[in-house]
């Protein structure tokens, strides 16, 4: 199969850093993300640029269409709604397939008074209020993601100073709350819906949940959607249960969720799978037999204005932390060795260092070097300090290193900073 060119745009937030994480391992996709507003994305996307236009300047067409030109784009994934909303309105203008659906389901998820009209008469639709007369009630912007401006209102002291007719003011439901990841074929078929827990969340996004069971009522009300609406590839929706315990829908979008992930930890790569939808090939679904859960907390990523081409690595509590292999490092390695940067093993190891090597399966090979010294010598004796840097887990040698040659050095922990994250 020939490559894939799928760009991710704009690149910078929570969901393309999923789409990038469940994309760049495959061998026939080249992943390449763009931004208008430079963010997250030149960390992870090794293909990634951060000038193109807002999708509200006059130019963007024009020069989005160069963009996808220059760089053979055959897929494009939107990662918010407005920009899916804006990319499907073109589409016939763009010079790629949009891994999206069509332009009026586009338009009907963007807007929650334009989903509950659309589904109108539908069982699983909350009671949506003209102006609020009861409460409590809960209120949402039309327009929205991540919960921003939605808030529950409990008497008239909590409405909010703001125009009320740019909100959905509907039932306020107190019960559990689901996101339910689908994918629909390029025939229209409904392929998968997998329910997930939202247990914790923190701006707007799921950060702790699990895979739950698929009930005949969710998979009623995903049927519904499908036949109600036109998705191509990945969607999902949004469900809560009322005091009576029946679900209820919230909203629906069709771009990629963030907590997809939790479904591709059960072997279905929405992302994927929707690429390969997009580009017309038929797919099959074939989850793993277990149920995932899943908590997640902030990962940091780092930039450093020091360009090294030759690092210094201690064994004893750096390579090797309590009698096992640190796999940061052993990362770490490897990753010097696919960006050509030259590693010399430098220990004062005291058994035969090979030995040592050979019984934690390390093969020598992954080092240029190896110099083994004796326990009085000096490392800073050792190091050629041209483009260097120093790795070890002891302040005196880290110390002496710097005061002598005024490089880098690095504690283990300091090897986040030095990890390489785009692919």
């Amino acid at each position: 199969m020939q490559k894939i060119n799928v760009l991710v745009f704009p690149a910078g937030e929570i969901n393309s850093v999923e789409l990038h994480d469940a994309l760049c391992g495959c061998v026939n996709i080249n992943v390449f993300g763009a931004s208008s507003v430079d963010r997250h994305g030149s960390y992870i996307f090794e293909n990634y640029t951060a000038d193109l236009p807002m999708i509200t300047a006059p130019d963007f067409l024009e020069r989005f269409n160069l963009f996808l030109d220059k760089n053979k784009i055959d897929v494009v994934f939107p990662t918010h709604d407005s920009v899916a909303m804006v990319l499907a309105e073109n589409s016939k203008k763009i010079h790629a397939k949009l891994a999206c659906s069509c332009q009026k389901t586009a338009v009907i998820c963007r807007d929650k008074e334009k989903t509950y009209k659309a589904l109108s008469g539908a069982d699983f639709l909350p009671k949506i209020y003209s102006k609020i007369t009861e409460y409590p009630v809960f209120i949402k912007p039309k327009e929205g993601q991540g919960g921003v401006g939605a808030r529950l209102v409990n008497s008239p002291k909590d409405i909010p100073n703001v125009n009320l007719n740019a909100y959905v003011i509907c039932e306020y439901l107190p019960g559990k709350e689901y996101t339910v990841d689908c994918l629909t074929d390029k025939d229209g078929q409904l392929r998968w819906v997998s329910p997930r827990s939202r247990q914790r969340v923190m701006a707007g996004v799921s950060v702790a949940g699990q895979i739950e069971k698929l009930t005949p009522e969710i998979q009623k009300i995903a049927q519904f959607l499908n036949q109600k609406l036109s998705f191509l590839g990945l969607w999902w929706f949004q469900i809560k249960q009322d005091k009576n315990e029946h679900w209820k829908l919230m909203e629906v979008s069709v771009r990629c969720a963030g907590t997809m992930a939790l479904t591709r930890a059960c072997g279905v790569n929405l992302p994927l799978l929707t690429v390969y939808t997009v580009m017309g090939y038929d797919i099959t679904v074939e989850p793993n037999s277990y149920y995932v859960k899943m908590d997640s907390s902030l990962i940091r990523r780092y930039k450093i204005d020091y360009d090294y081409d030759t690092v210094y690595f201690d064994f004893d509590d750096t390579l090797i932390v309590r009698d096992k292999v640190n796999l940061k490092a052993v990362w770490f390695l490897y990753q010097c060795q696919n960006n050509n940067k030259k590693v010399i093993l430098l220990t004062k190891h005291e058994k035969e260092i090979f030995d040592s090597m050979e019984y934690y399966h390390i093969h020598k090979n992954i080092f240029d070097d190896i110099i083994h010294i004796k326990p009085n010598d000096n490392k800073a004796d050792y190091i050629s300090p041209k483009k260097a840097v120093f790795i070890d887990n002891s302040y005196h040698e880290r110390h002496a290193v710097y005061i002598k040659h005024h490089i880098p050095v690095f504690d283990v922990d300091g090897l986040d900073v030095l990890m390489n994250w785009k692919s």
